[in-house]
């Protein structure tokens, strides 16, 4: 007689097959399918190895962070495996690593399609976290109340058109990011809506400095910065994947049953101290 151990079994979907979400699937997926979807067919097969050896259950997806309809296949295919419990986002690419149309593509507009797709999959007290940054409180300049609503409200598909998203407006990688993170904020507000009418939850964190694979790339370009930035930080040092995984399990798991459509800030002090005038933020 032939068992299937994974029947009826519960779902745990990542996107983005990084250091960081992989911290967080491994405190969340036991017991559970973990879906691990990316771009990457190679990052892919090194996080299921990573899993798979650490005795997970694991399915892999190639999916562009960026498509609409990718996207809704990788909800598709994780509402397949069984019910989703949790769905963890984390695609997403810096400054340094793209132009500003990618960066508002793949961080803005395609986490507004995968907070729409995964809404309509989510069981009843499932869970999302999609990880923002600390940048998307660094904006020069508030957003108006009508821009904030746009970027709200706004149906995913229509994102791009929008003129605050335009390139006289969007005018470098920087910009666009930081937009893309406050963007992310403010989606998860409409979305909780939307996933609460099934019963579930959704939320964002907005990491600090952390070190991973994919920081080093801005540590590379920009090092003077962002070590100002951290000696001058409340706690005055870098964070690790561990730290905001432990946060993201906080905020999936039961004992965060009422907080659903906001952002928790996990950064160190980083924006108490240009809050407070301990550090000159300088945006180029």
């Amino acid at each position: 007689m032939q068992f299937n151990f994974n029947e009826k079994r519960e779902a745990v979907a990542l996107l983005g097959a990084g250091s960081m979400g992989m911290a967080i699937a491994e405190r969340v997926a036991a017991n559970r399918i973990v879906l691990l979807g990316d771009i990457s067919e190679k990052s892919l097969k090194a996080a299921a190895e990573r899993l798979q050896f650490s005795g997970y259950a694991v399915e892999t997806m190639i999916v562009d962070g960026g498509d609409q309809e990718s996207i809704r296949a990788f909800a598709r295919r994780a509402a397949e495996l069984g019910p989703v419990k949790h769905y963890i986002h984390t695609a997403g690419a810096s400054p340094n690593q793209a132009n500003p149309q990618h960066i508002i593509k793949l961080d803005l507009v395609g986490s507004a399609y995968a907070l729409d797709a995964f809404g309509e999959v989510m069981m009843r007290d499932g869970s999302g976290i999609l990880i923002s940054s600390q940048t998307g409180y660094m904006l020069p300049e508030p957003m108006t109340n009508e821009v904030e609503l746009a970027l709200t409200t706004t149906p995913a598909e229509k994102l791009e058109a929008l003129p605050c998203l335009q390139p006289d407006v969007i005018i470098n990688s920087g910009v666009a990011y930081v937009v893309a993170k406050r963007a992310n904020q403010l989606r998860v507000r409409k979305a909780a809506m939307d996933w609460g009418r099934r019963g579930a939850r959704i939320n964002t964190i907005s990491p600090g400095v952390v070190v991973t694979p994919l920081a080093y790339d801005e540590f590379r370009a920009a090092g003077e910065g962002y070590q100002k930035m951290i000696e001058s930080s409340a706690m005055h040092r870098v964070g690790n994947p561990a730290e905001i995984a432990a946060a993201a399990e906080f905020l999936l798991s039961d004992k965060a049953s009422f907080i659903t459509g906001t952002d928790l800030l996990v950064d160190g002090g980083t924006i108490a101290a240009i809050k407070t005038g301990a550090y000159q933020l300088t945006l180029s």
